[in-house]
């Protein structure tokens, strides 16, 4: 392997484990709801992406890959697909937590906007009659 394909190599896998420690940053930004922190993960991951998907970039790789004489180089790039293959995962993985603090927040939204008459309260009167509750209201009136 000449020098720029170790060149190339090293700085994949530099690139793919900055992606990786992002991308367990990110959870961890999003479990404390931090988001000042979550939103300087997305700079710092937007930039990696773009590099790795240059154009020049993968035409390199590619080259590289399918360079028959090249077998000692594999096991470098094995390891830049297993670790790209992690990051897929932890990425889906914070795709999933964001998607259902999404729809905690949409449902309790949901539950303060629209009151829902299946699920009324219904109470008694001074007089022991059966009354609706008055859920009809807007918060604004309340």
């Amino acid at each position: 392997m000449d020098s720029s394909q170790e060149q190339l190599l090293s700085q994949s896998l530099h690139r793919a484990q900055r992606l990786k420690t992002l991308l367990e940053k990110e959870f961890f930004a999003l479990k404390q709801q931090d988001l000042p922190l979550f939103e300087e993960l997305q700079s710092q991951k937007l930039e990696i992406f773009s590099l790795l998907s240059q154009p020049d970039f993968l035409e390199r790789v590619q080259a590289y890959t399918a360079d028959p004489s090249a077998t000692n180089q594999l096991t470098g790039w094995d390891e830049m697909i297993a670790l790209i293959t992690d990051c897929k995962q932890l990425h889906q993985r914070n795709e999933i937590l964001i998607n259902s603090k999404l729809q905690s927040i949409r449902n309790a939204l949901h539950s303060i906007q629209v009151p829902d008459p299946m699920n009324s309260v219904e109470v008694y009167d001074r007089l022991g009659k059966l009354h609706p509750s008055r859920t009809g209201k807007p918060l604004s009136e309340a």
